[in-house]
């Protein structure tokens, strides 16, 4: 990696059992797709108060790569080790499926252009919304999928581009950035 693994805990202390583990499963990332620019890894501890149940522990990976940014996001396991292996585990599919796509032999369908929707739903407080794709499919989003922290700058007709894959109840679309800042409201002001 060309940026040194950047290892961020809120919440928690991690310790040098957990980062060890961290630092081994960054280091494989690079048998998937020899290339990867930089990874930052954030492990937090959304539910950390006695009184909201057992504690689960939530990874995030952060990775660049040349022409773009992978973020991963499982969901969170009681189990630091658990939460890191699953998460790192995703991180190499999604390098896998990258490398893929710049692959010159890869069948021209495996370059996949980014879908193109607009925000049909938006629930800011609860931090996800629905997104409407251009053939009438309902697709969810996260609010960190949403990339330069550009979450509260949507609102319902906002414009977006968005990769798809598939989530744990269905498709859910990952990298959604705001597309050229054009509004779909905008659009049916002006027809």
């Amino acid at each position: 990696m060309q940026i040194p693994l950047q290892i961020v805990a809120h919440g928690l202390e991690l310790g040098e059992v957990e980062r060890d583990a961290i630092r081994a499963h960054a280091e494989k990332l690079e048998t998937f797709f020899p290339r990867v620019l930089g990874c930052r890894v954030t492990v937090s501890a959304p539910n950390r108060w006695p009184q909201a149940g057992a504690i689960s522990y939530l990874v995030r990976i952060d990775l660049t790569v040349p022409g773009e940014a992978l973020i991963i996001e499982c969901q969170p396991n009681v189990d630091l080790l658990d939460a890191t292996q699953d998460a790192f585990h995703v991180a190499g599919r999604r390098l896998q499926d990258y490398a893929t796509q710049l692959s010159p032999t890869s069948p021209p369908e495996a370059h996949v252009r980014p879908g193109r929707a607009r925000v049909s739903k938006l629930l800011a407080a609860e931090g996800y919304g629905f997104l409407e794709t251009e053939d009438d499919r309902e697709i969810y989003f996260h609010r960190n999928s949403v990339l330069q922290d550009a979450f509260d700058r949507l609102e319902v007709g906002t414009e977006v581009h968005f990769a798809e894959e598939e989530g744990d109840k269905g498709p859910q679309a990952s990298s959604v950035s705001i597309a050229g800042g054009h509004r779909a409201k905008e659009k049916e002001k002006r027809t």
